[in-house]
């Protein structure tokens, strides 16, 4: 006969973190951002982006009636290359 023993807490930690990794992929499915989410995905105010790299040419933004919106991966993407370049000025 076979006896197995399951730590209930490492299964308990095993758990959330898989569902914190398929949270994190569901809330990247998002296709667009708006100002809002950009702030909190850069975890940066509305006038630091302004000031950091809003008006940057490479960043991909479109204004729709009065709002902006950003392609969630392209802004992603710019927003690796835009850090990693911070550290080399």
């Amino acid at each position: 006969m076979i006896a197995v023993q399951l730590d209930e807490k490492e299964i308990e930690k095993i758990f959330i973190e898989e569902l914190q990794k398929r949270l994190q992929h569901i809330e990247r499915r998002r296709t667009l951002w708006d100002m809002k989410e950009l702030c909190r995905q850069t975890c940066m105010s509305e006038n630091t982006i302004k000031e950091k790299f809003f008006y940057d040419k490479r960043f991909p933004k479109y204004k729709i009636g009065g709002k902006w919106y950003f392609p969630a991966a392209d802004a992603e993407a710019f927003l690796l290359m835009w850090i990693r370049e911070q550290n080399t000025h």
